[in-house]
């Protein structure tokens, strides 16, 4: 199959890209940047048969002209956006023009072609539910919307079901529970996982808050259930991906400083962080079901994988 993945540079998307080819699918890739084996559309490309383009999703014309120069597609796995509550605090201009108007711009070209969309929602849009994050919760009860990046994923989701509604567009959803693991490259606005390795592995210290709960879903995990939707696409469906087993960051920052040897008094505590989810309790089962969902590793066995990567990648010892 010839298959779209936008956002394909980030940590979810260039996985998903390495997966779908390994799978023998035609996959091009479209971000921000500049890559040596992007297509060319003024000039002459340098590479033959270029599987990349630059592309801002949030403008119309740049996106229309990757669909008209390499094209057709039968799927679009959706990854692009701007990731993370804080992340979209600080660049709000940025995070609902890309998440917001992308998406719909997406969307529009879907309804005039005709594609298979996956689109990557986020465990935000269920707020602070109490109980079990399973995907009907959000259609029986009124969630309210801890930031402006839980509302753009939310807005995305009301966006794709009233086009399948007016125009019969077939999509699928999923919503990421915490994801790291090997590929995820440190920014401060990054996964927790992610950030207090980092620190630890430079001698950094790292804040962590009481009182709140989370699973962690290993990327190539991710990567694999997400690649298998090609292969088993039930239009209208919403997909939980995440881990299997519960745990207090507290308990993350712990395994962090056993995997790492890191000196404790790194580890500063603080009291629960305000419009932040005290506990992500999550139900996978459909997604085990039809999407043959599995968690390769514990939490300890994911992050020495981690921590070997980053050593690698950043030359820490």
């Amino acid at each position: 199959m010839r298959i779209l993945v936008t956002g394909g540079l980030g940590t979810v998307g260039r996985g998903l890209v390495g997966e779908l080819r390994s799978r023998g699918h035609a996959v091009v890739s479209l971000d921000l940047a500049h890559q040596p084996d992007e297509v060319g559309f003024t000039l002459k490309p340098d590479v033959t048969d270029p599987m990349y383009a630059r592309c801002d999703v949030g403008q119309f014309r740049q996106l229309e002209r990757v669909f008209q120069v390499m094209g057709p597609f039968e799927y679009v796995y959706h990854c692009a956006a701007e990731f993370g509550r804080w992340n979209g605090e600080d660049f709000y201009e940025t995070l609902w023009q890309s998440n917001a108007i992308g998406t719909k711009n997406l969307i529009r070209l879907q309804e005039r072609l005709g594609f298979r969309l996956v689109h990557f929602s986020s465990s935000e849009v269920y707020g602070d539910w109490p109980g079990i994050m399973v995907e009907p919760v959000m259609d029986e009860h009124e969630i309210k919307q801890l930031n402006d990046y839980a509302m753009t994923k939310w807005v995305n989701e009301m966006q794709i079901r009233n086009s399948a509604l007016q125009f019969g567009t077939e999509s699928v959803v999923v919503r990421l529970f915490n994801t790291y693991g090997p590929g995820e490259h440190y920014s401060p606005y990054r996964s927790v996982n992610c950030r207090f390795l980092y620190c630890a592995l430079h001698g950094h210290p790292w804040t962590v808050f009481r009182g709140h709960s989370r699973t962690s879903t290993y990327l190539a995990d991710t990567v694999r259930t997400v690649a298998n939707i090609s292969d088993n696409f039930k239009p209208g469906e919403t997909y939980n991906i995440g881990g299997r087993d519960l745990h207090s960051i507290e308990e993350l920052s712990e395994l962090i400083l056993q995997v790492t040897g890191a000196d404790p008094a790194l580890v500063e505590h603080r009291e629960s962080e305000i419009l932040t989810t005290r506990d992500k309790v999550v139900d996978v089962s459909k997604s085990v079901r039809d999407l043959d969902h599995r968690n390769s590793y514990s939490l300890e066995e994911g992050l020495r994988l981690t921590a070997d990567w980053m050593r690698k990648v950043y030359g820490k010892a």
